[in-house]
This record gives C-alpha cells, sequence and structure tokens, in this order.
C-alpha cells in the first residue's frame, strides 16, 4: 500500500494543444479536457483521496475570446448537471473558490445548488478552482484582515499563518478549511504554477507531465501518486531526524 497524499491539486493544461494537434478547433479540447476531469474525480475516489482541487478557469481566461470562455462556462453547467448523481452516489462534496461573483448568474446558481446538494459527502472533497488567481486571493484575504483590524475585531499584532490562512478563499469552504497542497501536478509538459494555490501549496511535491490534459488518465494519475510515495518530506528536517521519529 504507497503513501498516499491527503491533498491533490492539478492544473489541467494542455486542451488547446490538443485541439490544434488534431486540427480542431479548441472547444474540442475543452470538451475532451472535461472527460479528462471525469476520470480524475472517480481515480482519486477510488484511491482514496481525500481532497482534489482542480485548477478549472483562472481569472487571466476571462481575456479569451468570448466564444471560448462561452464554451468553457458550458461545459462548467454540463459537468454540474451531469456530474450530480455520481457526486452524490460517491459520498463526494463539491466547493468552490475563486472570485465566483464574476460567473454568469445562471452557472453561479447552479454551482451553489450543486455544492448545496452534496454537502453530504464525506468521503472526497472536489474542489474547483474558478476564476481564480493566487495572488488576487492574497490580496484579497490581506483586504479583509485589514477591515478586521480597522474595526477593532483584529489586532495587527495577531496577524500570522492561522489567520490568513482563514483569510483566503480556501479558509471559509462550508466543509472547512481545506488541508495543505501534498501533491500538485501539471500536465502538458509546462514547468510553473502559474498562481495556483500560492500559499497552500507551500510545501506540495511538485509532478509535472507532458501528457496533455485530455490524455490524462488513471495510468498517469497512479503513477503521480506513486512519484510522490517514492519522495520523503523532510519539512525542514534531516533523513536522519525523519529516521529516528519513526
Amino acid at each position: 500500500m504507497i503513501t498516499l497524499p491527503e491533498h491533490v491539486a492539478i492544473i489541467m493544461d494542455g486542451n488547446g494543444r490538443w485541439a490544434r494537434q488534431r486540427g480542431l478547433p479548441r472547444r474540442e479540447g475543452h470538451t475532451e479536457g472535461a472527460e479528462a476531469v471525469r476520470r480524475s474525480v472517480r481515480c482519486a475516489r477510488r484511491v482514496g483521496v481525500k481532497h482534489l482541487t482542480l485548477f478549472a478557469f483562472s481569472t487571466l481566461n476571462w481575456a479569451r475570446p468570448t466564444e471560448e470562455v462561452t464554451a468553457l462556462m458550458e461545459l462548467l453547467a454540463r459537468f454540474l448537471v451531469e456530474e450530480r448523481q455520481e457526486m452524490l452516489d460517491n459520498g463526494i462534496r463539491l466547493e468552490a473558490i475563486g472570485e465566483l461573483e464574476y460567473l454568469p448568474a445562471p452557472i453561479r446558481a447552479l454551482l451553489d445548488q450543486t455544492k448545496a446538494d452534496t454537502a453530504g459527502g464525506r468521503d472526497m472533497v472536489l474542489t474547483l478552482a474558478v476564476s481564480y488567481d493566487g495572488r488576487r486571493d492574497l490580496v484579497r484575504a490581506a483586504q479583509r484582515l485589514t477591515a478586521l483590524a480597522h474595526r477593532g475585531e483584529l489586532l495587527p499584532a495577531d496577524v500570522g499563518e492561522v489567520q490568513l490562512a482563514e483569510a483566503l478563499s480556501t479558509g471559509s469552504l462550508s466543509a472547512g478549511a481545506m488541508p495543505d497542497v501534498d501533491l500538485l501536478i501539471r500536465t502538458s509538459g509546462e514547468r510553473r504554477l502559474s498562481g495556483f494555490l500560492p500559499f497552500e501549496a507551500c510545501y506540495a511535491e511538485l509532478h509535472f507531465i507532458d501528457t496533455l490534459w485530455p490524455d490524462f488518465g488513471d495510468a498517469e494519475f497512479e503513477e503521480a501518486l506513486n512519484d510522490y510515495a517514492r519522495r520523503q518530506r523532510r519539512f525542514g528536517l534531516t533523513g536522519e531526524q525523519l529516521s529516528a521519529l519513526g
């Protein structure tokens, strides 16, 4: 039995390149990418991952062509409708982080309803990062803390990691604050984090893979988990200290 990460986060990259390589519209790449999302959620649930967070849509993505943004919103709506029963059947609780107020009203309502419907899930938390940017999230957290201090509800000297974590969008989830990311995966050969969970993934193990997201399946997910299991997470200690701790 391998050592599983409690929290896996994935930057799902490469839909556009997948479509371009096949002479298809970008929309087709996103459609196939949605199938990869379904496979990954099922794989994570099957192997026992407790938290899975997917970077679905960046705040920067709003600048993409209107047709592509519309297609992405339609795919999100379809996912929420079509996967609702499977989430209910498998004890999966849906959460979302990001500047959700910028989502179209019908999408926001559907997201809120699906979150409410799945609130009883206890086996896995699936979090979608939608209209999300880590730097903006940190700024908004700082603004929340500043407002508390201005009202006299918080002393500046009392602001620490715990208070900052609670002010982030990941700290105000209905399921409670999510644990730090243990394993962060990025597909398509890119080696950057693109503003994804900069605070929460500070000590994450990073796994980069050349596979484009629409081709990401169980084999790639399980290899990432095996790669994680082979690593020694020291958190500043030496290997000898860890061995002494048992």
